[in-house]
């Protein structure tokens, strides 16, 4: 088992439900998205040794879990999140002996490594899909295969099993000549869905994450892993397909109807979930198991993290990033602290009593929090507004995770262009929006991908004010595979490092913070002020210690609102500071005011 540097919770404190105290209790996670963090031999691509030489720098960071987004062997129609071999690196990324040798020289560090997994679906390119389209191979039945509607030739419109659209444009069924049916795919149709009725694909699943496990690594995180079972009828038949026992959907304004409803926390969610736990990780120790999870609400997380159900550590759940969207991912409207605490709330509240949160506002699929819900219009507000959602987001209780470039207070890209953007989700999204069906302005579209486009989170890691930030040398011979952001010649971690005052140096103290105060890992919460529509703020408390957090999410000076007002009445001392922004002097003067100043965060032992 890996060593460990951050110490271990004593089991008088309650975290998860679980006797002894998980290990990542107090721990805080790192996404880091490969191909945009370190590129070492020119390529414009991030790889494995790119990784490796910046361990140092994760190391001093305070981080103690490293999380991959997919290094597998892929054609990279979706950035790696379409495999073709789970058991090869792909070259684009190094090899197998450069993957043993960062899993060496992290847990040399104290560093645990999880590796991004995509189960839901391979790619089309994998062995296991090509043999699929032979009906007689012992393969086909791994995928979701269906012949034509009745009555229609096969491979024309209007001939696909049911009207599904895929999350990424276009049908969700695509036509196989050598098969002569149709495969379902959710998202990209390079992208088939795994047939996990199947026992046999189950087993070949299994069999692969166990090797992984025991070459070294510390765990998984599974994309998508809660799509993995389908409503069916007692038929198998998917809902809207010739003869199913079940009602599809209304078709939408894209002119398809969703598979979501039906593809997201399925009845066997459960039962899968508890396989794989015992599969590959009952009698190992030392791991972390992590699923994110479409479609599973608060509740539901409840039951999936409960260490008495054998499922999950933990889940990444959404409803708190969907606050700025109306219907469509696309339809964009104004963030609200009311709404970001509602939905905070519920994730907070289901786990009261029994399982764990994943508490996290950006990785690969999301925006940069401080462009999105913050203020990067100039420096001031862009580091005041980072600190202040990075204080908001750790003084939750959960594991953090903090996302390649948040703690340095990344911004979104601020692309112009359509030809500026990679991602295959907003270039089909545009295509299929602007210009097929036509329900939405190119303009309105440009700027909803500004604000919210996956792009945005990809741009290559800031190292510093060279020509390309210092993710690839300045003479590479290839650029960057996506441009870098223009403001990298201030927003960079050279510049932080060594900065106390900076957003690095902020982040490294809320990590120390978690690893040394049993309040913050496992403390219960509680919400302050719960109608205040500029600060949030709540309580954590544990063994009669009780610390407020008050954040400004707003870039006004506002009055603390009520009900925290009334908790600080007596007054603050500089030693009542937790930690502060802005500082624990301000802090102490703000709160004397009776206010807080724009984007000031303050955390107050009561």
């Amino acid at each position: 088992m890996t060593s460990f540097n951050c110490p271990q919770l004593p089991d008088t404190v309650r975290t998860n439900g679980a006797t002894p105290n998980p290990w990542w209790s107090n721990a805080v996670v790192y996404q880091i998205y490969p191909r945009s963090f370190q590129d070492t031999n020119g390529d414009g691509i991030g790889d494995l040794k790119g990784i490796t030489s910046r361990l140092d720098y994760l190391a001093d960071l305070g981080v103690d879990v490293l999380w991959l987004s997919p290094v597998y062997k892929s054609p990279q129609d979706d950035n790696g999140y379409d495999i073709s071999d789970y058991q090869s690196i792909d070259p684009l990324f190094g090899t197998l002996e450069d993957m043993d040798e960062l899993l060496a020289e992290a847990h040399k560090r104290g560093l645990k490594v999880v590796m991004d997994l995509v189960v839901n679906h391979t790619s089309d390119e994998h062995a296991w899909f090509q043999a699929s389209r032979d009906k007689d191979d012992p393969h086909a039945d791994w995928y979701w295969w269906r012949p034509a509607k009745p009555g229609h030739e096969p491979g024309t419109p209007g001939a696909e099993p049911n009207q599904w659209g895929s999350y990424f444009g276009g049908s969700a069924w695509e036509y196989d000549p050598k098969r002569g049916e149709y495969f379902f795919h959710q998202y990209s149709k390079k992208q088939p869905d795994l047939n996990w009725e199947n026992p046999e694909v189950r087993k070949a699943v299994y069999k692969m994450m166990n090797w992984w496990m025991d070459r070294g690594i510390d765990g998984f995180r599974m994309d998508v892993i809660t799509q993995i079972s389908k409503v069916v009828d007692a038929n198998g038949k998917l809902p809207g397909e010739d003869g199913s026992l079940i009602a599809d959907d209304p078709v939408g304004p894209e002119g398809y109807s969703s598979p979501f409803p039906f593809c997201s926390d399925g009845p066997r969610v459960d039962e899968f979930l508890a396989e794989m736990r015992r599969e590959v990780f009952e009698g190992r120790e030392g791991f972390m198991n992590v699923g994110e999870a479409p479609g599973v609400t608060p509740e539901r997380n409840e039951h999936i993290t409960d260490p008495a159900n054998g499922e999950l550590d933990m889940m990444f759940q959404f409803n708190h990033v969907g606050i700025d969207q109306s219907g469509s991912k696309w339809d964009t409207v104004p963030f609200k602290v009311t709404n970001l605490r509602r939905e905070l709330a519920e994730q907070q509240e289901a786990v009261a009593n029994v399982g764990w949160a994943s508490l996290f506002f950006c990785n690969h699929d999301q925006p940069r929090v401080v462009s999105r819900w913050g203020d990067d219009s100039t420096e001031e507000s862009r580091a005041a507004s980072a600190k202040a959602f990075a204080l908001l987001l750790h003084m939750h209780r959960g594991t953090p995770y903090v996302y390649q470039g948040e703690e340095l207070g990344m911004t979104n890209a601020h692309f112009t262009k359509l030809d500026q953007y990679r991602d295959l989700e907003a270039l089909n999204a545009y295509r299929q929006r602007v210009e097929e069906a036509k329900v939405q302005s190119p303009e309105s579209m440009m700027d909803a991908l500004a604000l919210i486009g996956r792009d945005n989170a990809r741009t290559p890691m800031q190292w510093d004010d060279s020509t390309f930030a210092g993710f690839t040398a300045e003479d590479a011979p290839t650029e960057p595979w996506v441009s870098v952001n223009p403001n990298h010649t201030e927003v960079n971690a050279a510049r932080q490092v060594d900065d106390p005052e900076s957003v690095f140096a902020f982040y490294q103290r809320l990590i120390a913070l978690r690893h040394n105060n049993p309040v913050v890992a496992a403390g219960t919460w509680k919400p302050v002020d719960a109608g205040d529509e500029h600060v949030y703020a709540f309580t954590r408390e544990l063994n009669g210690t009780t610390l407020l957090t008050m954040v400004n999410l707003s870039g006004d000076r506002v009055a603390v609102p009520a009900e925290s007002a009334a908790l600080v009445a007596s007054g603050v001392s500089e030693p009542q500071i937790v930690i502060s922004t802005r500082g624990a002097s301000h802090a102490v003067v703000s709160l004397a005011n009776g206010e807080l100043s724009a984007w000031e965060g303050v955390v107050v032992e009561l």
